[in-house]
């Protein structure tokens, strides 16, 4: 992150039909790539859920996966920025991952079909995740960005569009209205063909 007499803030409040956008990941995009860096984050699982629940990281993020439950999980991804398994554990047993390609990881657990995460990989430094009121804000250098939108229950590919951030020293006020979200269903059809997939790849079912 940018910061000091070197950084412009940008306010920004994310909402859709249902009121603010919570756990929406907002990300700044510069026009020349940001390189990777190595950084380490945690998705934990407690109470048979994964928290947090949506972890924006960027690319060369290590995640560590410790099961805080009395209960054994197998947690695994078939989405394509980082396909993983991690077979039956509990505590810190596991290895953490490294993230490196851009994108979004769906995270479920073979076992308990409601559990689901998100993990936001981003090729930027320059991103976060709203609260409960749906605001967030960035530090960036002044310039011209991509601002990108991503919201668990959106339709689609992340809102798009271009920010121009002020001089150094200034700040900048945004409202992002998402398209309409989905409800958000335990269990849900994705996650049943995540799990169907798992099944299969692994012959039938454990």
């Amino acid at each position: 992150m940018a910061s000091g007499a070197h950084a412009a803030e940008v306010r920004l409040a994310v909402g859709s039909n249902t009121g603010p956008a919570m756990d929406a990941v907002v990300s700044l995009h510069g026009t020349v790539p940001s390189s990777t860096r190595t950084a380490t984050a945690r998705m934990d699982q407690q109470h048979s859920a994964f928290v947090p629940g949506v972890l924006p990281v960027q690319a060369g993020t290590v995640v560590a996966f410790p099961n805080r439950d009395n209960i054994q999980h197998h947690v695994y991804s078939f989405s394509q920025p980082r396909q993983f398994e991690i077979p039956l554990y509990s505590g810190n047993k596991a290895a953490p991952i490294r993230f490196d390609k851009p994108g979004v990881v769906v995270v479920g657990c073979n076992i308990h079909d409601w559990m689901i995460g998100h993990i936001v990989v981003l090729d930027t430094p320059y991103f976060g995740k709203t609260g409960t009121d749906g605001k967030l804000s960035l530090e960036v250098p002044p310039g011209r960005y991509t601002l990108r939108v991503w919201h668990v229950r959106g339709n689609g590919a992340p809102l798009e569009r271009t920010l121009d951030v002020p001089a150094a020293g200034a700040s900048a006020t945004l409202q992002v209205s998402l398209a309409p979200v989905k409800s958000e269903v335990r269990g849900n059809d994705r996650l049943r063909s995540l799990q169907e997939k798992f099944r299969q790849a692994k012959g039938g079912t454990p």
